[in-house]
């Protein structure tokens, strides 16, 4: 199966962007993982799989529960540095929808947002569920189509300097493309053959700072990063100063910014 133009994007999109992806929305993602973790049942002695581990949070999170963990990421220096975060782990590197795992390895599968940068999600599910032993439980997060508050500001002052994206940026294909809420995710997974499909919304507020939160988009990191960088340099300049303006609504006395944040978690046998 060859690669799509949006697969191929987004490989280009994050190499060398490990360390800038760890500092900027790196803790962000996190957030999601214990209760990523729950809804696979993952706990002492479950072999559990993490797809698109990045950094690798919830490998750790993983091998700190007891588990015996294998981990894959479509970047090589996110597979070195979730080598070093998880010694323990079988980490390697691999694309969705190929997994270099035989059939029923495992009783657990996770994916933290990795649905969200594959070309063929149904596909990647597909795969998901081959390496999933009959009964085991797969769970998966993405972000959700309609963005809080907090998930918007970046777009605002993209949007308030009058910047477009890229023509040069691929989306998703329209008939791999699905409703991202929680009927949506859930028919998803139905799709791709899993049972009890379910899905729930979790909420939080994340806690950065303007310097930290500009640095993701301004490396280039994710598809606003890309938006950001795609720009001249005096657009960016002023994508900048909406951003440092609109910011002030969610900063704390001591200059902390406060952003509302969702995600889908859903869940599905295999």
């Amino acid at each position: 199966m060859t690669q799509t133009a949006f697969d191929a994007a987004e490989r280009h999109a994050w190499a060398g962007r490990t360390d800038a992806y760890a500092d900027s929305f790196g803790k962000l993602c996190g957030y999601p993982v214990p209760e990523l973790l729950d809804a696979a049942g993952v706990r002492e002695g479950v072999r559990v799989l993490d797809v698109g581990t990045g950094t690798g949070a919830a490998a750790v999170s993983a091998y700190a529960r007891g588990a015996k963990v294998a981990a894959v990421d479509a970047e090589p220096d996110m597979v070195a540095r979730a080598v070093q975060a998880v010694p323990g782990a079988d980490v390697r590197y691999a694309r969705l929808p190929h997994l270099p795992f035989g059939d029923g390895e495992f009783d657990a599968v996770v994916g933290n947002f990795v649905l969200n940068h594959v070309g063929r999600p149904r596909a990647a599910l597909r795969e998901l569920r081959r390496v999933t032993r009959p009964g085991g439980l797969i769970a998966v997060t993405i972000w959700p189509g309609s963005p809080t508050a907090g998930q918007a500001l970046l777009g605002r002052a993209v949007q308030a300097a009058g910047a477009s994206r890229p023509a040069h940026l691929p989306a998703l294909a329209p008939e791999e493309d699905f409703a991202r809420d929680e009927e949506g995710l859930t028919a998803l997974l139905g799709e791709a053959g899993l049972t009890d499909a379910d899905c729930t919304t979790l909420g939080w507020e994340h806690r950065t700072t303007p310097e930290e939160w500009w640095s993701g988009p301004a490396a280039g990191v994710a598809t606003i990063g890309r938006i950001v960088t795609g720009q001249s340099p005096d657009v960016i300049a002023q994508i900048k100063r909406h951003f440092e303006s609109l910011a002030a609504e969610y900063a704390t006395p001591s200059g902390e910014l406060v952003l509302p944040h969702t995600a889908l978690l859903a869940s599905g046998r295999a």
